[in-house]
């Protein structure tokens, strides 16, 4: 026999619950003249068939025809009959979920005219917080039948709707900012951009973000290999990026590590790049004269390509592209020292 219930509560604080359901499976069977209990941050919404009968904020309610018009039709008795009817109960949290994180697990390519090479890679994370606005509508719209819903089973729906958001958002600022420093500067403004634009957004689940914060906004160290598969680097600005990184290492810069390509998913000029590069190897004393000092008047691509410690194919490729000047005699390339060294001083 059906259990009837007479009372009808969920005494939880539910902490990182949005949603119980009463009872969790199949339909309760309820009596006119029930108590409903709905705790303080709590709202609770009757359902029957899929169809939504009224909402109650927090207090002790008594079930009744008068409170729940529909009821009426439901049960086809006049008020006052103890008969029970099936439906279901779902209570929500109305709390504010504070603190949730958020970060871009790839960085977000901007576009930025006059900057490097005019894109920019950023990384960033901070913290959110929403709440549900309309019970209802959020059990309707995500919820279902399920029996319980929790923050983890809309948090990382909720994540990818804040990253598209930012992503879009820093996309239509192309060339708003001169700087990196601008755009960094500006996290404020980014930020309440992203609330307006995902408003609309969490509105149509039945939620309201309350809060959307960068706390921290900076350039990605991207290697040059990594953003020329992003197809934002051509072959022959890699190659000259590479050999820049040769004649650093040539000149055995204790300031090596990453290499001089990794600089440029900071916003960094290829010009600046390759005068870095330059300086340390005209600097570098006895190790970059004897560097110089190795250089052949004339060349095979095989040969500047162990000089440059790039593959034979970059530096054909350099060829090519009209970055490296060399002769072609029959189907092979000649390099001449003075051609080499114009291309490494860019």
């Amino acid at each position: 026999m059906a259990r009837i219930f007479d009372v009808i509560e969920y005494p939880n604080e539910m902490k990182e619950e949005l949603v119980h359901r009463f009872p969790e499976d199949g339909s309760g069977d309820f009596r006119i003249g029930s108590q409903l209990i709905v705790r303080e941050s709590q709202n609770a919404v009757f359902f029957r068939d899929g169809k939504a009968l009224d909402t109650f904020g927090a207090g002790r309610h008594t079930i009744a025809t008068a409170n729940i018009p529909l009821l009426v039709d439901l049960i086809g008795k006049a008020f006052g009959d103890r008969t029970p009817f099936t439906a279901e109960v779902y209570f929500v949290s109305m709390r504010e979920f504070l603190d949730r994180k958020w970060g871009t697990p790839q960085p977000i390519v901007m576009q930025t005219p006059g900057i490097g090479l005019g894109w920019l890679l950023l990384q960033s994370f901070g913290t959110y917080a929403y709440e549900v606005a309309d019970p209802q509508q959020f059990v309707t719209q995500v919820v279902g039948s399920q029996g319980k819903y929790r923050t983890d089973d809309i948090e990382n729906d909720l994540r990818s709707r804040l990253l598209r958001s930012l992503s879009d958002l820093l996309g239509e600022m192309k060339g708003k900012y001169t700087t990196i420093q601008d755009i960094i500067g500006n996290q404020e403004e980014i930020s309440a951009g992203v609330r307006a634009k995902v408003a609309d957004d969490f509105a149509a689940r039945g939620l309201e973000l309350k809060g959307f914060v960068i706390t921290n906004m900076s350039p990605s160290n991207k290697s040059a290999e990594e953003l020329r598969d992003m197809g934002l680097l051509d072959t022959a600005t890699y190659t000259q990026l590479q050999a820049a990184d040769a004649m650093r290492d040539a000149a055995n810069n204790p300031s090596g590590g990453a290499g001089l390509t990794a600089g440029i998913g900071a916003g960094v000029g290829i010009g600046n790049v390759m005068g870095e590069a330059l300086r340390g190897a005209t600097s570098g004393g006895a190790a970059g004269g004897a560097a110089a000092a190795g250089i052949p008047d004339v060349m095979t691509p095989s040969e500047a390509a162990g000089i440059l410690k790039v593959s034979e194919e970059d530096v054909v490729a350099a060829i090519e592209a009209g970055d490296l000047a060399a002769k072609k005699l029959g189907k092979a390339y000649r390099i001449s020292k003075d051609a080499l060294e114009a291309f490494l001083n860019g």
